[in-house]
C-alpha cells in the first residue's frame, strides 16, 4: 500500500470533483493495460464506432482480458469485468455506486432520482424507505390484475397479427407493454400505447434522450456544443416534453381527476411522510422518481423480454421445455393467479440466462470509499472509479465455463447456481444501489413470457441475425417473429405427450 499512500501524496489525496479521469485516482496505471493502438491527443478512438461503443469495449475487453483501459482524448476510463475482480469491487464496505458517464448525462432529466442520486444526496435514502413498501409481496400481487390487463392489450394485437399473417415488431410492442405496465401499476395512467401504430410520443422523447446521453458519453466535451448544437435542442424540446407530461399525471391525481387512492407508488410519493424523520418528497423530486420510474421501468423489462423471446424462437428445445412447465403448472386456468408466476421455474431460468448473454443494464460504475487496492494490485485513491462491464462479467469462462456465449438456462439450475463464484452475475446492478424494481420486472417478463409461450408458436425470420441497438440500455434492432396460434387441441395433445 505504500504507493497507495505515494500516490495520494503525489495527488493531494483528494480526486478532483466532476468527471475523474484513472489518472487522478489509479497511482499505478501502467499496471492496467490499454490498446496498443493508442495515439498522442486523441487516444484509443481511432477505428471506434461511435454508436456501438459498448461493442467496442466488448472486443477491446476479450483482448486485453479482466481489467483494461481506454482514453478518449483527455479523458481515461478503467474497466473491470473479471470474476474476482467483480466480486472485490462488489464489497459494500470499500466501494460505492459511482455516478458517471452516461449515468451523469441523464441527471438533467432526473437530477436526483433513485437510480441517477450521487451517494451524498439525502433524497436518496428518503425515496428508497418511502417506495420500498411498494415492491413488497403484498404490493407486488396488487400489481398483478394490472399487469394482466395489460397482457390482454398485448394478446389481442398479437392476434389480429397472427390472422393477417403479418410479422410482430418485437422490441416496439415489449416497450409498450412494459410502458403501460409501469405507467398503470404505479401511477394509474394509460398511455394507450395499443391503440397508436407509431410509438407514444413519451418514448420517442425518452429513446431521444438515452441516444443524446450515449452521444455525450463518446463525443468530447471540448467539441460538444458544437458537435451535437442540433441534438442539444432536441433533447432539450424531448425534456420539455418528459418533465409535462410527468407533471399533468402528477396534477390530475392531486386534483382527484384521475385514478388513486390504491396505494401505488405514486400515492407513496404523494401521502407518505418517512417512518422515522418524517420527511416527504418535494414535488420537485415527485416528477424526478416518476420519471425514472417511467424511464428505468420499462426500458429494461422490454429488452429483456425481446432478448429471451428472440432466443426461445432460435432454440426450439428450450421453448419445447418452457411450454410444457406452463401447460403442466398453470393447467386450463384462463389466467394465473399472482402465485402462479413464481411456479414457472424454467420460464424464469430462459430469462435469467438472456439477461446473463445481454443485459439490458450493460454496465454499472464503482467508486473507491476511500484508499484501497482492487484485487490486492491496482491502488485506488478515494473516488477512483471503474466500469464494471457487466455483459462481459456474464461471459467470464472462469465463471460460466468454457462456452459462454452458449444460451442455456440451466446455468441457473440451483446447484449450478450454488457452485459459481459470488457477484458474477448483476444484469441489475450491486449493492444498496441495486434495482429497486428488480422483483416488479422479473413478475412481469415471468408472467408474460408464460402468456405469450402459451398462445403461440413462434416463427423467426430466417435470415436475421442478432443486432444489437445502443442507447445506454440495450435492445433487439429489428426483431420480428411469425405467429402460429396454438389450439386448445394442441395443448391437450402436447399434455398428454407429456404424461406419458
Amino acid at each position: 500500500m505504500a504507493q497507495v499512500a505515494e500516490g495520494a501524496a503525489a495527488e493531494g489525496a483528494a480526486v478532483p470533483k466532476g468527471f475523474r479521469s484513472a489518472h487522478h485516482g489509479w497511482p499505478a496505471l501502467d499496471r492496467i493495460p490499454h490498446p496498443s493502438y493508442r495515439v498522442p491527443v486523441v487516444g484509443d478512438v481511432l477505428g471506434a464506432n461511435v454508436r456501438t461503443p459498448l461493442q467496442d469495449s466488448m472486443r477491446v475487453a476479450a483482448r486485453l482480458g479482466p481489467i483494461f483501459r481506454r482514453k478518449a482524448f483527455a479523458k481515461e476510463f478503467v474497466f473491470v469485468w473479471g470474476a474476482d475482480l467483480a466480486a472485490d469491487i462488489a464489497d459494500e464496505s470499500r466501494f460505492a455506486k459511482h455516478v458517471g458517464l452516461g449515468v451523469a448525462n441523464l441527471r438533467p432529466v432526473v437530477g436526483d432520482g433513485l437510480f441517477t442520486a450521487y451517494n451524498h444526496e439525502a433524497n436518496w435514502q428518503l425515496a428508497h424507505d418511502i417506495l420500498a413498501p411498494g415492491f413488497s409481496r403484498d404490493a407486488m400481487a396488487g400489481y398483478h390484475p394490472l399487469m394482466l390487463d395489460v397482457a390482454r392489450r398485448l394478446t389481442a394485437r398479437w392476434d389480429e397479427r397472427e390472422r393477417a399473417g403479418a410479422a410482430v415488431d418485437v422490441p416496439g410492442d415489449m416497450t409498450k407493454l412494459a410502458l403501460e405496465t409501469i405507467s398503470r401499476a404505479g401511477f394509474g395512467h394509460d398511455f394507450g400505447s395499443f391503440e397508436r401504430e407509431r410509438p407514444h410520443p413519451f418514448v420517442t422523447s425518452m429513446v431521444g434522450i438515452l441516444a443524446f446521453a450515449q452521444r455525450r458519453n463518446v463525443i468530447p466535451s471540448l467539441i460538444a456544443p458544437m458537435l451535437l448544437r442540433g441534438a442539444a435542442r432536441r433533447n432539450a424540446a424531448d425534456l420539455e416534453y418528459l418533465n409535462h407530461t410527468v407533471d399533468e399525471i402528477v396534477t390530475a391525481r392531486r386534483d382527484g381527476t384521475a385514478a388513486g387512492g390504491r396505494g401505488d407508488l405514486l400515492d407513496r410519493m404523494l401521502d407518505v411522510a418517512h417512518p422515522d424523520t418524517g420527511e416527504r418528497l418535494s414535488a420537485e423530486n415527485i416528477r424526478r422518481q416518476v420519471i425514472t420510474f417511467l424511464v428505468a421501468g420499462h426500458e429494461t423489462t422490454s429488452g429483456a423480454l425481446s432478448f429471451a423471446l428472440h432466443y426461445l424462437s432460435r432454440h426450439p428445445e428450450v421453448l419445447a421445455r418452457a411450454r410444457e412447465e406452463i401447460d403442466r403448472v398453470w393447467g386450463d386456468k384462463e389466467e394465473p393467479a399472482y402465485e402462479d408466476v413464481a411456479k414457472l421455474r424454467y420460464v424464469r431460468r430462459v430469462l435469467d440466462e438472456a439477461l446473463r448473454l445481454w443485459p439490458t443494464a450493460p454496465a454499472f460504475a464503482r467508486e473507491a470509499r476511500g484508499t484501497t487496492e482492487l484485487g490486492g494490485a491496482h491502488p485506488m485513491l478515494p473516488g477512483a472509479w471503474a466500469l464494471v462491464l457487466t455483459i462481459m462479467l456474464h461471459r467470464d469462462p472462469v465463471a460460466w465455463g468454457p462456452d459462454p456465449e452458449a444460451f442455456d438456462p440451466d446455468r441457473f439450475e440451483p446447484a449450478a447456481v450454488r457452485s459459481r463464484p459470488a457477484h458474477v452475475y448483476k444484469p441489475f446492478g450491486t449493492g444498496a444501489r441495486a434495482c429497486i424494481g428488480r422483483q416488479f420486472a422479473l413478475h412481469e417478463a415471468t408472467l408474460v413470457l408464460g402468456l405469450l409461450l402459451r398462445r403461440y408458436d413462434l416463427h423467426p425470420d430466417p435470415g436475421y441475425r442478432l443486432r444489437i441497438s445502443e442507447r445506454l440500455t440495450l435492445m433487439p434492432d429489428g426483431l420480428t417473429l411469425k405467429l402460429g396460434r396454438r389450439t386448445p387441441q394442441a395443448v391437450s395433445r402436447e399434455e398428454s405427450g407429456a404424461a406419458g
